[in-house]
């Protein structure tokens, strides 16, 4: 007699339990996929703030920013610059790509002849050796003052560095602070990258990719919280409320 009491009491609480815990996930999830859509809509109103700048007036040297904030707002905005290569200053990136290919960023600091200060610019990228990994191409010599036109952009990305701190010739990544204490130069907190219009023929390949903001990630961490949140949906459904009464009906 007490256990045909006790037997329905437990299948009771068993399927509130089963219910909350689901309905918890699927909120969960649910909200989850929400927040990837707004954190995409923010990435699609950033990339939308890029195009603009790129369409505005090009930034003439001596607005150059000074200052890790105020460089912020004109990255991505045109400029063209003359100065001076500091060619003993050079330097190969390693292990960056361009068109599928491993190679070298290849960055010189340039003297602004309009302004006080020195920028890194960032002025293509070359193949590397494969027989020597440390043979570096020569660079065609360009005495004088130079034209340089291309947009404003963050330092160099870094990359992951297993031998620590960068230096010679070839190196995995630069910093800037570091870099400027290194060659005593006068570095603005920004790198220019030299676009191909305009560039010399200097060997360089220039095909630099589009500034990706990652708006398509978001929308595909969005469609797997969702697709979560439909499969425990589905889930609950089928074993919780079709199955028993399919069950019931026999």
């Amino acid at each position: 007699m007490t256990a045909t009491v006790i037997k329905p009491d437990r299948s009771r609480r068993r399927a509130v339990i089963v219910l909350i815990a689901a309905a918890l996930v699927v909120a969960g999830t649910a909200r989850l996929g929400v927040w990837q859509l707004d954190r995409a809509a923010q990435k699609v109103a950033l990339q939308q703030s890029l195009d603009t700048r790129s369409q505005l007036p090009a930034v003439e040297a001596a607005m150059l920013a000074d200052t890790a904030g105020a460089v912020a707002e004109q990255h991505h905005r045109r400029t063209v610059v003359r100065g001076h290569w500091v060619s003993a200053a050079t330097v190969f990136l390693d292990n960056r790509q361009m068109d599928a290919r491993q190679g070298f960023f290849v960055v010189t600091p340039l003297r602004l002849s309009e302004a006080p200060g020195v920028v890194l610019v960032q002025r293509g990228w070359v193949p590397r050796d494969l027989l020597d990994r440390t043979k570096v191409p020569s660079l065609p010599d360009e005495p004088g003052e130079v034209t340089v036109i291309g947009h404003i952009a963050p330092p160099p990305g870094r990359l992951y560095d297993f031998a620590g701190a960068a230096s010679g010739v070839i190196r995995q990544n630069l910093n800037i602070e570091a870099f400027a204490q290194e060659f005593s130069l006068p570095l603005k907190p920004l790198s220019i990258v030299q676009d191909a219009d305009g560039a010399p023929q200097d060997g360089l390949l220039r095909q630099w990719p589009r500034p990706d903001v990652g708006v398509q990630r978001h929308y595909g961490y969005a469609f797997q919280w969702f697709a979560l949140c439909a499969l425990m949906t589905g889930l609950y459904v089928w074993f919780q409320l079709v199955r028993p009464r399919l069950r019931s009906q026999r």
